[in-house]
This record gives C-alpha cells, structure tokens and sequence, in this order.
C-alpha cells in the first residue's frame, strides 16, 4: 500500500515601496494626472498579492525577450508585498523564528514557485513532521499516527482502520489531477479567456461539477476514510467540509506530499518578483474606481490621483477591494464569497497539548498536529471547535509556537484550558482566508473588457500560490498579444525559444 497520500496530511512583514516625485498634469475635465497621455504604453496592475507580484514578474520577462516598451504600475492598498501570504514574529521579536500566518507550503509540483525559490537564491525547508498527525471529531481521536517516516504499525493501523482501496483509488485520483495539472507547464501549455473552457479542456468538468465526497464515492472509496482523512485535509487546507468543496480542489488539498516553505516568509517569493520586474510599487495606496475614457483608455483614481493607462490587470479579489468599476466590468464577476477564518497563534512551554485537555485519559500521547474531520457532528453529535491545532516547532529553548484555525474566535479562557495554563504570548487574526469552493460548471471570465484582465477568476476553480502565479502567466500573455500586438511571453504560438525544451522545461521561464 502506498502511504504517500497519508503522509502529505503532515504538516502542510517586510516590505519596500518606491518613491515618487512626479508632475500633475490636468485633463480637459480638470482631473489630475500624473503624467501625458502620450508617452510609453502603461500597465495597471491592481494588487501585490501572488497573482499581482508575478504578473508584474511575466511582463519584465517578455519586455527582456522581445525589447518591449511597457511600464508597470503595481498598486497595493497594504504596506507590504505577498496579499495572504505574509508572517509575524513572536513576542514581536524578529530574532525569533517567523510564523506564516497565512499561505503557508508549496510543493515541488508547484513549478514557478520551486523554480523562484532556486532562481531568487532563496532557502527552501520542508514541513516534514516527527511528531505525528491525528484526527479529531471534537470528541475523540479517530485515528493517530506517530509522523515522520511510517513505522510498520501506523501501516498497519492504516490497513485495518481504511483498507486496502481506498487509499489506493484516492492516490490515483490525486495523481491523475497532477499529471493533467503539470501540461501547464509545458511547451504547448494551454492559454485560456474563460475558466468554463480550461476545465474542459484539462478534462476537469467531473472533478468541479461533484463534491469531493460525491466523486470519491463514485470511485469507490469508503465513506470512513473519506469522512476521515479526506476531509480533515480540505478543512486545514480551505476550511471546508468533503461535501461541500469540488472534487478538484480536494485533489488539490491532498497533494502536498512533500510540502515545502521558504525559510523566513513565502512573501520573499513575491517581494523577489515584483523588485525583478522593475515596476513602480505604491504601497498603502487604495484604488477607488477604475472607468474606461475611450475604446482603448483606462483612467485609474487612487490615493496617488488619477493615471491613465493601456490596460488593467486586477490582481485581487474584486468584492473584497471596493473599487468602482463600469457595469459592464462588474456584471461579469460574479459574488464569490470567501471562508472567514480565524488564526491563532500561541507560544507555550507545553511540549505537546495536555490529554487531559480534551477529555482524554492521561496515558494518551496527543499528536502534534490535530485535523478534525465534520462527521461526528453530523451524526449528532459535538462539531470540533477548530479545524487545525499544530505545534510549529521551537521558538526559543522550552517554548513552543502553535497554530490554531477555527470558524469562530478563540477566547484566552478556552487557551488557558487546553494548554493548562502554559501560555505566553498570544496573536490573533481575522480574514478571508480562502473561497468557497463548492460544485460548479460556471466560472468568472478571465477577459472582462477589452484591454481589462482579472487575475482571480481562476480562484473558484483552484486557490493557491502557485495557481495565481499561473493565472497571472496566463493574463499576461493574452494582454501582450491583444494590448500591444506582441508574441506573448514565449513567442508565436508558445514555442519556446531555445533549441529544444529541457525535461525542466518550465512556460515562462525557459523561452
């Protein structure tokens, strides 16, 4: 039996700003302006987030390749570079260890993030985990293992508890998913205006019309280890239950076998894009309405004033920015509503969560990392009061940095009792963390308007780093091919242009 799949459930703010000095100039209408309507093309991309950071990233490569004209503009509402994927520091003190508080691993599928990590001289490390997973139903532990490499009796509790089957059915499942996933990357990767169209090209219409429960069932797998260890992935990984989540981002929640981070912060990934694109970054800097001034003209007011622009990529969640756009833009992004969820971060000298804290006789060895899985509750009986609880490692000598997610805020009192008291330094975080995923055959366009591109339409259909970085790949190609006439990223018709295209081979990096 192959234990891959089991084991990829283990564990899975600094920023620059460029100055600006530059002249007003007035419209015919008396607005400011911030330069002549006649000078070099320019680009407005809206967020610094993963898909806005490697846009501006992709466009850098093709004005290198092709000789290309263009100037970026990157505007970004918070002071810092990376949307959801930043990190804080215990106590405050950045001489401690960096805890992600948001996008936390990456895996070696994940192609542009592996390759930037290698390109940015960047330290990857890996989330390998010693000390064991278990899963939780808010009333007992379903299942445990001890973590790390497998000893024989996790194989054989897997075994007896799951089959032999359904681990397996479920492996090629995840497997199919890569393998189609992975022609992204190729020489002859496939472009795409409407999401619809990708998914059925990529054969995928199954996989996002059906729950991940419906699909897996339909392959044969057994309800306990779907109940069990399939959803205690999509609720960590998305905070969504098995049966309420598309099959094909459970796919994706159960694919980080060997889950990575960059040593310090994911952010560095994308700070490294957007210093390498040689954009103008304007940080705390809100944009309010973007209207469109001719058939080819978009004009862009933000804290800065109003600019003028050949096209606009928007690079973040469209309901969640408050910007004013034309009925024409808004009326095709459909509402997407996100996962609001709570992160805790606690420093404890607890080694591990005490068992008494959950009810649980005292010779019981609490894992390190708890999953929680929806079924008890739905058998009537107590929901878990989180999705995840897991030790990070050591902060400091004898303190231990944990991460909680959970649906509702976790109060001191309910800390105090699950860490007998042990607890020091407390941080705690509210946001839209993740859409909601649930079964669809309809997606947002990609095209919006001549010359105005959005970069999360591909959120409904997978939400990761990596897929906004593919995402933005993809934006920008079409944009240089219709906006400026050019080839793309990679010339005419993909074709990479070096000789022949390594085994490495990766669309956008290597042409």
């Amino acid at each position: 039996m192959r234990t891959s799949l089991v084991l990829a459930l283990l564990p899975a703010i600094s920023a620059f700003q460029l100055p600006f000095k530059l002249p007003f100039f007035n419209n015919h209408s008396g607005q400011q302006l911030l330069q002549p309507a006649n000078t070099t093309p320019r680009v407005a991309i809206i967020g610094a987030g993963a898909g806005g950071a490697s846009a501006a990233f992709w466009i850098s490569k093709a004005k290198e390749r092709f000789g290309l004209d263009i100037e970026v503009d990157v505007y970004e509402k918070e002071p810092y570079i990376g949307g959801r994927s930043t990190v804080v520091f215990p106590y405050g003190n950045t001489s401690l260890p960096a805890v992600e508080l948001g996008a936390s691993i990456f895996v070696k599928a994940n192609k542009n993030m592996w390759r930037a990590v290698d390109e940015f001289n960047l330290t990857r490390r890996d989330f390998r985990d010693e000390k064991g997973m278990g899963i939780w139903d808010g009333e007992k532990l379903l299942f445990t293992a001890s973590g790390g490499w497998w000893t024989w009796w996790d194989n054989a509790k897997a075994l007896f508890r799951y089959g032999f089957h359904s681990p397996r059915r479920t492996q090629v499942f995840v497997d199919n998913m890569i393998n189609k996933f992975l022609t992204l990357y190729s020489p002859d990767a496939p472009k795409w205006d409407n999401i619809t169209h990708l998914s059925t090209t990529l054969g995928w219409t199954d996989l996002v019309s059906q729950s991940t429960s419906e699909y897996l069932r339909s392959e044969g797998v057994s309800d306990r280890f779907i109940s069990e260890l399939v959803e205690a992935s999509t609720r960590v990984n998305y905070g969504q239950n098995a049966d309420e989540i598309h099959a094909l981002e459970g796919a994706c929640s159960l694919a980080p076998t060997g889950a990575s981070a960059v040593e310090g912060g994911n952010f560095q990934v994308f700070e490294q894009f957007v210093k390498r694109s040689h954009a103008n970054v304007y940080l705390n800097t809100s944009v309010k309405s973007i209207r469109q001034t001719g058939s080819d003209r978009w004009l862009v007011d933000s804290d800065r004033g109003s600019e003028s622009y050949s096209a606009i990529i928007l690079a973040a969640p469209y309901h969640s920015t408050n910007i004013e756009v034309p009925s024409e833009v808004s009326s095709r992004i459909p509402p997407q509503p996100y996962v609001h969820l709570h992160v805790t971060l606690v420093a404890t000298t607890q080694p591990s969560l005490p068992p008494q804290s959950l009810s649980l006789s005292a010779s019981t060895k609490v894992p390190a990392m708890l999953l929680t899985t929806f079924e008890g509750a739905r058998n009537g009986g107590k929901e878990p009061e989180f999705n995840s609880l897991s030790y990070h490692g050591l902060i400091s000598e004898g303190e231990w940095v944990v991460k909680i997610f959970s649906k509702k805020r976790i109060s001191n009192k309910w800390l105090s009792k699950m860490f007998d008291g042990q607890v020091g330094w407390v941080l705690r975080k509210e946001w839209d963390a993740y859409p909601v995923l649930p079964p669809s055959t309809s997606f947002p366009d990609v095209k919006l308007q001549p010359h105005f591109y959005y970069v999360n339409a591909f959120e409904p259909f997978i939400s990761t780093m990596e897929t906004e970085t593919l995402a933005s790949r993809n934006v920008v190609d079409i944009l240089l091919k219709e906006t400026f006439g050019g080839s793309g990223i990679c010339g005419p018709e993909g074709t990479p242009l070096n000789d022949t295209a390594k085994e490495d081979y990766v669309f956008g990096w290597d042409c």
